[in-house]
């Protein structure tokens, strides 16, 4: 397979038309269609590629990339925040994690003085407790918010280590160089949370011993009480909180038995890695991507070619994969616009993080210059939603 996916990339890696045309950097990013992308960037230990490709009429995918303080205060720490919040229901959930959880962990990270897995939790609850506060105010106008949510991965690199958090099925690879046979391996560092996954199905079962039906099977997919695939996230409000779970909101999500604890949790899987010198790159990429690759063909795709671009490579393979399974030719499916793709493919959000050896070993005290980058996507103007900011980098050294 990984060989007819080069000879793809061979054939197709060619200057594309633009919709925009921006001098010679992309600082902000650039836009091809549905497709958006940065093909390179600096961030303080290395460089980045970032894309973003959308299926859904409104992007439900959110991302960032914060590079320089990790926190408010001069003394650090510093070093590099990397966001990928894959949103379902609606784009609510995962714009108002793209707007709070960074700020959230620079709080917490100036109360310690410095980066752990603590800072990285409350980062998480504070944000899962604001969203519910603007649930909890939208209720009565909107009460289909309850039903919005979104999967949240990130990753902190700081003072040569390597935080991982994740809710829901997002994944992190890391690519770690193998010195006695010269090849590169993937490394999955993030824990998902799809009951999907045998072992996600008995530990729901565990936590809600007294509910046979807590995992269903429907149409050949595994989902909590017949409603959703993942059992961790932030928002969802109403498979957390019981007095959502009722009229007004619409009657396909209202559970038959009302339930007295929460039935999804918000309580994040968090891994710590020091970093190696062998450790060449991360991959960050929600569900999209991995329905169509294997964390190894991520890699080799990712190692074997320039690192300019290498986020939108992946993400042109994972739509040629995504139109070969639907017998159609990729150029068709570029045609296909917002909202229609989405029977094609999910969106689908790619960062691919360099790991520079010199840079990953500096002290987290250590400055460098500050970067701030968002995923972008096709704006709409829609009154009725959360305002969602055009893509933007910020760079000041």
């Amino acid at each position: 397979m990984l060989s007819g996916l080069m000879n793809f990339l061979r054939a197709c890696w060619g200057p594309s038309s633009e919709r925009y045309v921006h001098s010679n950097s992309d600082t902000a990013g650039r836009q091809d269609g549905l497709l958006w992308y940065k093909d390179t960037g600096q961030h303080m230990n290395g460089e980045f590629s970032m894309a973003v490709v959308q299926a859904n009429n409104l992007l439900e995918d959110q991302s960032q990339v914060e590079s320089g303080p990790l926190s408010t205060l001069e003394s650090g720490p510093y070093g590099t925040f990397i966001g990928i919040y894959d949103g379902h229901g609606g784009p609510e959930t995962s714009r108002y994690i793209n707007d709070h959880l960074f700020q959230h962990l620079k709080r917490f990270a100036s109360e310690q003085q410095s980066m752990s897995v603590d800072v990285i939790k409350k980062a998480y609850q504070a944000t899962e407790e604001g969203f519910f506060s603007i649930v909890s105010k939208q209720w009565p106008m909107k009460p289909q918010i309850a039903a919005v949510g979104s999967c949240c991965l990130v990753g902190v690199i700081c003072g040569g280590t390597l935080y991982i958090a994740n809710l829901g099925d997002s994944r992190a690879v890391l690519g770690r160089l193998v010195k006695v046979t010269g090849e590169v391996l993937a490394i999955q560092l993030s824990s998902e949370h799809n009951v999907g996954i045998e072992s996600v199905r008995q530990e729901m079962h565990s936590m809600h011993p007294e509910d046979s039906h807590i995992v269903v099977l429907k149409h050949n997919v595994w989902r909590v009480k017949g409603l959703i695939q993942i059992s961790r996230s932030i928002g969802d409000v109403y498979l957390k909180k019981a007095e959502f779970n009722r009229e007004p909101l619409y009657a396909k999500f209202r559970l038959r038995e009302p339930f007295k604890k929460p039935i999804l949790s918000s309580d994040p899987s968090i891994s710590v890695h020091e970093l190696q010198p062998d450790d060449q790159f991360l991959i960050f990429a929600s569900d999209g991507l991995w329905e169509h690759l294997t964390n190894q063909e991520a890699v080799d795709i990712v190692q074997n070619h320039p690192r300019s671009g290498s986020a939108r490579r992946l993400v042109k393979v994972a739509l040629h994969e995504a139109a070969k399974k639907r017998e159609m030719r990729y150029s068709d499916l570029k045609k296909i616009d917002r909202g229609v793709r989405r029977h094609f493919h999910d969106d689908i959000t790619v960062i691919v993080v360099y790991l520079d050896t010199n840079l990953v070993s500096r002290a987290s005290s250590v400055q460098g210059p500050s970067l701030s980058v968002r995923g972008g996507g096709v704006n709409i103007r829609v009154k009725t939603l959360a305002p969602c900011g055009t893509p933007v980098e910020l760079n000041t050294t």
